[in-house]
């Protein structure tokens, strides 16, 4: 509306007809709710009446729509629906899924305000914008015709009786219609973003755009777990033994060989395939150990307790198995936390402590070390705790000068019941 052509547009035009369909629709609904609602009231006790007071409730839908499509007339960006597929196909779930669907409510209250309340408005802005600025601009011809060169009257208040009044009047009327294209621009916007906040509001569209990111990065970990769990099992089920048979082999090899260079060129074969096993199953313990999918987190925690140049505590107490994604972010979080001990804390013990109440899991790895640890300060902490904020949980950081370091994690979620595979 600041552009210098709007006046020459097409959005004066576009205005004018939102405001006058929308008179038009209210006047029309205003009259099919009421009358809708009189004859369902009165009918209701013979139970006729039940199916016209269902479509009373859900009168707003039809509207709804057509007001997404008159917005069109205003606003460019698409206005969606927000009501959910049903279930199945058939009267009775359609019905059923609207019925119970907040937006088929929010969508009743608005059509039961566009039709007392707001169509009005629309009018009253059509009546006052073009109704006194186009009957000045007639005033020249009304006088010709109807006043028979005489006098003629503006809103039957003003007399003109001279053809330069009449003219200047014009004049004016045409100012003033240019001033209420800008009017009525501004009143069309005001009324499209009202009834876009009531039934078709923008944050919607980013409210479902986090939820469903929300979703998708909560099924990328279930995926990348899923991996993990996979490769795990291949190295453990295939290169681990084979491994194992080619380290028995050289070692019986080792063991026939008579003394002298080959025995020693098997020796140190021996000793490599031993190397390269105790590598192996250290890189599949820590892809996904297999404690951890067979026997949970206590006894994978304790697993990690107990191979921790540290001496490590653990006091953890779970009512039983939990969930897959949060067993393994939990496990990796203490992992994290043990290995940041043993490197940087210069502690002489750490605990582990934890358990389950009111549907959280909540874990704590404390140390005596020297303090001073910043998870930003690329310790692993800041990729555990966007893995954990996936799961809606929460990792803090507690480490002062001189210590000690606390690192707490807590997780929303409930215990598998035993019959569960806890996916």
């Amino acid at each position: 509306m600041s552009r210098p052509g709007f006046l020459v547009s097409a959005w004066p035009w576009r205005s004018v007809a939102y405001l006058l369909t929308g008179a038009v629709t209210g006047c029309v609904a205003l009259v099919g709710i009421v009358t809708a609602a009189a004859v369902g009231g009165l009918l209701a006790i013979v139970l006729v009446g039940v199916p016209l007071l269902v479509l009373t409730a859900l009168a707003g839908i039809p509207l709804a729509r057509l007001e997404r499509l008159r917005l069109r007339l205003v606003d460019l960006e698409p206005a969606p629906g927000r009501h959910a597929a049903p279930s199945a196909t058939g009267l009775r779930p359609w019905l059923t899924t609207r019925l119970r669907a907040p937006a088929t409510w929010r969508e009743l209250g608005y059509a039961l305000l566009f039709a007392v309340l707001l169509w009005p408005v629309d009018a009253l802005a059509i009546t006052v914008a073009l109704l006194f600025p186009l009957s000045m601009v007639a005033s020249p011809l009304l006088m010709a015709t109807v006043g028979d060169g005489m006098e003629t009257k503006v809103l039957k208040q003003w007399t003109i009786t001279t053809w330069p009044m009449a003219f200047g009047v014009a004049a004016l009327g045409l100012v003033l219609l240019a001033l209420c294209a800008y009017v009525l621009g501004v009143v069309a916007g005001a009324r499209a973003e009202l009834t876009r906040l009531l039934i078709a509001p923008r944050d919607a569209d980013l409210g479902a755009e986090l939820v469903e990111l929300t979703r998708s990065r909560a099924r990328l970990v279930d995926a990348f777990e899923a991996e993990r769990r996979r490769i795990e099992r291949d190295l453990h089920d295939g290169a681990q033994q084979r491994l194992v048979a080619l380290t028995m082999t050289l070692g019986l090899a080792r063991l026939d060989a008579p003394p002298g260079p080959l025995a020693d060129q098997l020796a140190t074969a021996h000793d490599q395939a031993g190397r390269a096993l105790a590598e192996l199953r250290e890189l599949i313990h820590g892809i996904h150990p297999k404690v951890l999918a067979d026997y949970g987190l206590e006894a994978a925690v304790a697993d990690a307790a107990d191979r921790s140049p540290v001496p490590v505590e653990v006091t953890l107490e779970l009512p039983g198995r939990l969930s897959q994604s949060v067993e393994a972010a939990a496990y990796f979080v203490v992992c994290e936390a043990l290995a940041n001990i043993a490197k940087h804390s210069g502690a002489g013990r750490a605990e582990v402590s934890g358990g389950h109440r009111d549907g959280r899991l909540f874990l704590a790895v404390r140390d005596d070390g020297r303090g001073g640890a910043d998870a930003a300060a690329g310790s692993g902490l800041t990729g555990l705790a966007d893995r954990v904020s996936v799961l809606d949980g929460r990792l803090s950081l507690s480490s002062p000068a001189g210590g000690p370091t606390l690192l707490s994690v807590e997780f929303p979620c409930d215990p598998c019941e035993p019959t569960d595979r806890c996916a």
